[in-house]
């Protein structure tokens, strides 16, 4: 099983936007920000799609095409991007339902819901402490 990156790109691109902007406010191209993150720019238009659907960032048309912050980083939390780019729960439970007659398979899913409940809490809790801008300065500064 690997691990969803999801929204380790999502916090890169926003961050380095911000950096872009604090240096040279206007729009910025997928393109460009795919060189900071060292992928494809379909990658990066894909989370910015949904980013721009959360209100986190805006595409501009034009001459000075590309994409903005819509909000300061200072007010874009890590759990407002988390709830842009993650579409499920933390955890899942089994795909079939476990056999009901054995006390294990008739107890789990409870119990398992239970635990996942706390750590989804406990996930959103703290990436609602970090904004972008917390983020990007321990990063530059």
């Amino acid at each position: 099983m690997s691990a969803n990156s999801q929204l380790t790109v999502a916090i890169h691109i926003l961050s380095w936007m911000a950096l872009v902007e604090r240096n040279r406010p206007g729009p910025v191209t997928s393109e460009r920000i795919a060189l900071s993150v060292n992928t494809n720019p379909v990658v990066i238009r894909r989370a910015l799609g949904l980013l721009q659907k959360a209100g986190l960032v805006q595409s501009q048309r034009g001459a000075n095409a590309g994409w903005v912050l819509a909000k300061r980083p200072t007010a874009i939390t890590l759990l407002d991007i988390y709830n842009a780019v993650e579409t499920g729960p933390l955890f899942a439970m089994h795909h079939s339902t476990p056999n009901q007659t054995c006390p294990v398979g008739r107890g789990i899913q409870p119990t398992l819901k239970d635990v996942y409940g706390g750590l989804e809490r406990s996930l959103r809790r703290d990436l609602a402490k970090t904004t972008v801008a917390q983020v990007l300065a321990e990063t530059v500064d």
